[in-house]
């Protein structure tokens, strides 16, 4: 027998990504054929299918649940580790309003107790 020739694998041109636009418009295009056909039936009943959708719509939209985007999120586990701040006793963590995810841990000193220490720390907020 003869030998036969490996066939080189020839590669796949990779598929291209769907657009989320393209789907949308698809989509648009479907409602306002069926839209236009109810009003090519009758007036009353074009009228009726876009009142009837637009209080779907709003029902839809009052039932979603909101995500609580603007919640304070939960500090990391356990505290920076900062030669100064060791051996303080801990008053607190706030997050630092001006910079998003940076958090400000307040410690005292135990030999100052009206003094307050304050560091501040990223990447220690936790995004849940």
């Amino acid at each position: 027998m003869a030998a036969r020739k490996q066939r080189t694998a020839e590669p796949q041109p990779e598929p291209e990504e769907r657009s989320a636009a393209a789907g949308g418009c698809v989509l648009v295009m479907l409602v306002g054929v069926a839209v236009a056909a109810a009003f090519a039936v009758d007036h009353a009943a074009g009228v009726l299918t876009v009142v009837v959708s637009g209080a779907v719509a709003l029902w839809r939209s009052a039932r979603r649940p909101v995500s609580d985007s603007s919640a304070t999120p939960p500090p990391g586990e356990g505290r920076p580790s900062c030669s100064e701040c060791a051996g303080h006793d801990f008053i607190g963590v706030a997050p630092l309003t001006s910079q998003k995810g940076m958090l400000i841990y307040k410690t005292t000193p135990p030999d100052r107790p009206n003094h307050t220490h304050i560091h501040l720390s990223a990447g220690e907020v936790t995004d849940r």
